[in-house]
Order: structure tokens, then sequence, then C-alpha cells
């Protein structure tokens, strides 16, 4: 069972109850099984077998049917019997940004309105604008809203692709005849939202023929096209991957122009390669007079040039993070507590951890209450107390209140070690009175790091309107850290912006935004992105250890 096929089930049953008017009780339990199962360490079906997933928190007893029923079935017979019910246009349009079940339950009700077509032409002939509560701005922004979702079906996001490219590896490794399969396309060079999936295939020089035909009865696809050297395929899921078929005198050929990109290869190919072969990707770049590139930097914008001079950035790795930044407990709306974050992240290699809920004012989140700052910390210091080699730092992820302070008064925040702040809420300001306001938080010195600096949710919500260039000068002239967002949903600072931060000097942050330690995986997603920015470690806050993480934090609060 797919984890996120799983999720979309609990979700969807979530939001079909919600649209009927259900126990909100019960609407709840079914979202805290979609993030439970979407999170979950283990295989799925493993965990059905074998009773661990009855075990985990949040899973209840209908939760648990669910699961064995999309286990042994694929299916789930509650989601049909809603899906009756509930018509599916009606969940497709609490995917657009701005109506949430209340206002779809209006829309229905009021102009008996099933589909996104629908709703689509009454935005535009004023009927949705004549609803209570809507108004001719809504009416815009629903319409604009349903381009955007139209758009956004075309892709994936990159931890969601890059699952779907390594089970589509693993099957073809399986296949006879095949000797090696490698990830190409935007993939691997790491863009954050994918059209496609391409992979790269070494076949025994006489197992082509055989192959292509056993790819054409592949179950589950619905579309097969072959071309000479690649197979398209598409699957009933929705999943098109091109699949290169390469022999072992031009693999490293194939696979340099599978993965791309377009622009990059044409000025590979136009310094001249000359003959092959080219077994491997290091042969390609050395037939150019050329080092080889990393895949995240090839965008055909200046990677060539670097490469030619010597001047190729010696990209930052898992290796150099020394601190796991932004994270949330148990004490907002996390579902880990102190201690057994501390455990994970020194298990996994790391030398400190900075804790960062929520604080008081997000309602939405549980956020941490000003009067129970002190008993956190406290067992922040009991934890510590009982650890060798590892430290637990208290910071914050403060909410930027519309007016540019920060939440909390400076008497709390001088309790934390570190502050993040974070805008979450009023998203439709003007790109003056929002940057107004992120600069004022900017100039609060306990600020140390800008968390998600522009608001985006990819596929989901736009950027807010945000002059990004000025809070960059502001962030180097002041010493804040500006956030690379780890989440594959944020993705925040975008990579195109996280390079020419670099060049500027400003210095930048990988954080997870995770609420479990299933979110630890967010790094190596949010890693990537970093490197196609360009990064080396030296630009990266956490890249230092503990005691100089905290001298960065504490240069912005001296006299």
């Amino acid at each position: 069972m797919d984890r996120r096929a799983a999720r979309q089930v609990f979700e969807q049953i979530a939001a079909s109850l919600a649209l009927k008017g259900d126990n909100p009780f019960r609407i709840r339990a079914f979202e805290t099984a979609a993030r439970v199962v979407a999170e979950f360490p283990g295989d799925l079906d493993e965990a059905v077998r074998t009773g661990t997933l009855a075990q985990a928190e949040g899973i209840g007893k209908a939760s648990l049917e669910i699961a064995r029923e999309l286990v042994t079935t694929g299916r789930s017979s509650f989601l049909d019997e809603l899906r009756e019910k509930v018509p599916p246009g009606l969940l497709e349009m609490l995917h657009i940004p701005g109506l949430g079940v209340a206002k779809v339950r209006l829309i229905h009700d009021e102009l008996h309105l099933d589909t996104l077509a629908e709703l689509e032409v009454a935005a535009g002939d004023g009927r949705l604008a004549a609803l209570p509560r809507f108004g001719t701005k809504t009416a815009e922004k629903i319409r604009k809203g349903i381009a955007y979702l139209r758009r956004s079906q075309e892709f994936s996001l990159l931890h969601h692709a890059r699952s779907e490219a390594e089970a589509l590896c693993r099957a073809l490794a399986s296949q006879p005849g095949v000797e090696r399969v490698e990830i190409a396309g935007s993939v691997r060079r790491c863009r954050e939202i994918i059209r496609d999936v391409d992979v790269v295939v070494l076949h025994a020089p006489d197992a082509r023929d055989a192959l292509v035909r056993r790819l054409g009865a592949t179950p589950g696809v619905t579309e097969f096209v072959g071309t000479e050297g690649m197979v398209t395929l598409r699957f009933d899921s929705g999943l098109v991957a091109d699949v290169v078929l390469a022999t072992a005198a031009d693999f490293g050929l194939a696979w340099v122009r599978a993965t791309g990109s377009v622009e990059h290869v044409r000025q590979l190919e136009a310094v001249g390669l000359g003959p092959g072969p080219f077994p491997d990707e290091a042969s390609v770049y050395h037939a150019a007079g050329l080092p080889w590139i990393p895949p995240e930097l090839r965008e055909g914008a200046g990677e060539l040039e670097a490469a030619a001079t010597g001047t190729l950035p010696r990209l930052v790795e898992q290796s150099d993070l020394k601190g796991f930044l932004h994270c949330h407990t148990n004490y907002s709306d996390g579902t880990t507590t102190i201690a057994q974050w501390a455990d994970a992240c020194q298990a996994a290699g790391y030398s400190w951890i900075g804790i960062t809920d929520h604080s008081g004012s997000a309602a939405y989140a549980g956020g941490l209450k000003a009067p129970d700052v002190p008993r956190q910390h406290a067992e922040i210091d009991a934890i510590n107390a009982g650890l060798e080699g590892f430290r637990v730092l208290k910071g914050v992820e403060a909410d930027i209140l519309a007016d540019g302070t920060l939440d909390y008064g400076p008497d709390v925040l001088d309790q934390f070690d570190f502050v993040i702040g974070s805008i979450h809420s009023r998203f439709g300001m003007t790109g003056e009175a929002m940057t107004a306001r992120v600069l004022r938080a900017m100039d609060d010195p306990h600020l140390t790091i800008l968390g998600h600096p522009t608001g985006r949710l990819l596929l989901s919500r736009d950027p807010y309107a945000l002059d990004v260039e000025c809070v960059l000068t502001r962030a180097v002239l002041l010493g804040i850290a500006v956030e690379m967002n780890a989440d594959p949903h944020r993705l925040d600072l975008d990579w195109r912006a996280a390079r020419r931060a670099r060049e500027q000097g400003v210095t930048l942050s990988i954080g997870a935004d995770a609420h479990s330690v299933a979110g630890m995986a967010n790094v190596v997603v949010g890693l990537g992105v970093a490197r196609k920015g360009w990064l080396e470690a030296k630009d990266v806050l956490n890249t230092r250890d503990a005691a100089g993480f905290l001298a960065f934090a504490r240069a912005r609060r001296a006299p």
C-alpha cells in the first residue's frame, strides 16, 4: 500500500464527512490517520499484517479497518459509499485557496453547483459574488484559484515524484536483462515540482526487444509508446515515465541527456564531445574538457562556465549538517516529545537540535503559551543534563504578527536561545505592506532566522507579495539567516532566490519544519534544493556546531 495513496484515502474520507456535516471528532480522527500513515516510517503492508500500525498513536479501530481493506483490496468501501453521497467536484473545490468546508457547502446549497466547471461559470457571471460573505474580490480569487488548480494537477511534488521514480527503478531492476537503472530528469536535478519521471536502463545487448515487450505488458500501464531508444509509459495512477534504454557503451551519454536540462545539454554539446564510448557521465564531461558537474546545477545557468574556470561550488552535503533545525513537539502541534527528538537526532548523527514550537498566538497549531515556556525549558535542561556529546537548544517559531511585531514580548523572547520568525496569517497584504511587515520583524534583535520567507505552498498557494531582494539585503546588513524550509510542500526560499542570496552573502539555514520523527526525511529534500541553489557548507547556518550557532544568534542581541 503506497503511503501517498493511503493518505489521500483518509483525507478524502475526512473531507467528505466534513461536507456532510458529520461529527467533528470523527472527522479529526481520519485527518489524524492521514497524517500518521503519510509519516509512518516502515512498510505499511507489513505494519498492517504484523499489527504494528494498530499500535501507532492516532490510528483508531475504524482507521485500522480501512487500512486493512486497502492492503487487501486496494480500495475503501467506506470511501466508495461516501462518493455516492458527496459529489467529487465538492472535494476538488476544497483545494481552491480561500474555500473551506463552510463556503463549499454554501455554494452547493444555494447555487446547486457540483463541479469546478459550474463554479467557474458562477464566478464569472456574478452568482458567486452575490452569496453572503463572498463578493466580487472573493469570486475573482476563486476563478483564479480554479485556473491555478488545473495547472497544478499536471505536476507532482518532488518527494512524491522521487518516491514513484524509486519504485519504478526497483521494478525495472527486477526485469531479466536489466543490469542497471538510474533516476534522471527533473527528479535527479531536484526541481521542486515534476511533470513526469525519467529513468535510464542499462540492458544486456540482446535484451532490448524482450524488455520493451515486457514494459508494455506491465500491470497498471494504460498507455505505451515506444520510440528509438526510449519507451514512454502512462500508468493508471497518472504517473508518466520515460524509460531510456542504453547499452554499456553509451550509458553515460544517455544518462546526461536524460537528466537534462535541455539548455544544459545544448550548451554541453555545443562545446563538442568527440567520439565515444561514454560508459559513465565523467567520460562525457571529460570529452568536453570539463570536470563532472553535479546534476542539481544542470540548468544552463552558468555551471559550464564555472566548471571551465574551476569555480564550481563544493556543494553542501548531509555530513556537513551538525544541527537539526525547525521541529515541533507535543508542546504545540507536533507528535514527538523533546526526549524523542533528542534521541532520534543523536542517532542520525547530529550534534544538536533546535526545538521550535509554535508561539502562543498560533491557536491553529496549539501554540506554546507564555506560562508554559519555563516548563518546557526546565524539561530541556533536564534532558541536556543526561546527554553527552549532544545538546538541545531552546528555540521558538514566533508568529510575525500583522503589524510586524514578533509574538511574545521581549521578556519571553529573552528566554529562548534563538527565534525563528514566520508569517502564518494575513497573506493577502499588498507587496509594500507585506515587505514593511517583514522588515519590521527583522529589526527585532531577537530574530535569528526568517522562516519560510515567501509563504508559498507548492501546487496549492502562490507566494505572498514580497520584495525578496529588499529582504535579502536587510538580512545581510543585520546578520539574520533566511530559511530554506525543507517541507516538500514549501521548499521556501526558492532555489533561484537562494543562489542570489548566497551571492549577496546571506546566511541560510535548512529547516525541516518537522512535526514528527518521520519528518526528519524532509532534510534530504531540502538539502537537494539547497545544493540546487549552489550552496556550500559555509553558506548554511546549521553546519556550525552548537557554540557557533549560538554565537550567531547572540550577536544580534549584543548591545
